[in-house]
């Protein structure tokens, strides 16, 4: 089992786009250790080169530097943060002959396929990438309510209908997001983000009250894609007429926990971890 506190061990935070970086070198800087950062040209936010003293640029095709870099760097342990948008699937981005052969070998390119092509690379070469959480247990969903109001008999319902279906189509890695209103999918996440999915499904509902729920895979790898939450998804369920948030208790991240609480206390909305 990795251990946090393990500061022999030599750690990279590869940095995608997002706050999950910033919030993962921070827990990794208070428990001693000070990882290299990796960041991906395309997806992390500049402001990380102000976050640590170091910062090595690569493209999302230039996995072959990335091993080079790693190795000569003496990383032992890696830690995936923050998000590669999916769409990147179709973008220009010119790959290297490593990534090139591996992405020739897949059948499939959705996001478990091409992250674990990724992963078995690295640990191909004896780099293990661990728990992506492994510094930010404190901001895991608990089971139960989280927020003051929790989820009417009504809601209930739907958040196990909702969660029914997000297993499915999670299981399928076409998303882990259901927009649900009195036991009807609504909508249902796909390349473009639960934010997103929650917007339309309020232009679909007719003013109906919805239930957001949002699931871990049914088998999830805590190594990468793990669910996130942040604040930015109250204010767009506030303006969605979204009462309920329902998420995968022990696996899901919650972004600036204490401000994503406030706001859904002040909007009446209930923040629920769902346990199996």
């Amino acid at each position: 089992m990795d251990a946090p506190t393990d500061n022999r061990a030599r750690y990279a935070v590869i940095a995608g786009n997002g706050s999950f970086p910033f919030l993962v070198l921070d827990a990794a800087r208070d428990q001693g250790i000070e990882p290299l950062v990796v960041a991906i040209k395309e997806e992390t936010f500049p402001e990380i080169s102000q976050k640590a003293p170091n910062v090595h640029w690569l493209s999302l095709g230039e996995v072959s530097k990335l091993i080079e870099l790693l190795s000569a760097e003496g990383v032992e342990k890696v830690v995936l943060a923050g998000q590669v948008k999916h769409a990147q699937i179709f973008s220009s981005i010119k790959p290297d002959g490593l990534v090139s052969r591996a992405l020739a070998g897949l059948h499939r390119k959705n996001t478990d396929a091409l992250i674990g092509a990724f992963v078995r690379m690295l640990e191909g070469r004896g780099i293990r990438v661990v728990d992506s959480t492994l510094f930010l247990k404190a901001l895991l969903a608990e089971a139960g309510p989280m927020t003051q109001r929790a989820p009417d008999e009504s809601e209930k319902s739907d958040i196990a209908f909702g969660r029914e279906m997000a297993k499915k189509i999670a299981g399928l890695d076409i998303g882990q997001t259901v927009v649900v209103a009195d036991h009807a999918v609504v909508a249902v996440e796909a390349m473009e983000g639960t934010d997103r999915a929650i917007e339309r499904a309020a232009t679909l509902s007719n003013g109906r009250r919805l239930v957001v729920v949002k699931v871990s895979k049914p088998k999830q790898d805590m190594r990468f894609d793990v669910p996130v939450i942040g604040p930015t998804t109250i204010e767009v369920m506030q303006r969605s007429n979204a009462s309920v948030l329902a998420v995968d208790a022990a696996k899901t991240l919650l972004f600036e926990r204490t401000r994503l609480l406030v706001a859904a206390n002040q909007a009446g909305i209930a923040v629920f971890g769902m346990k199996d």
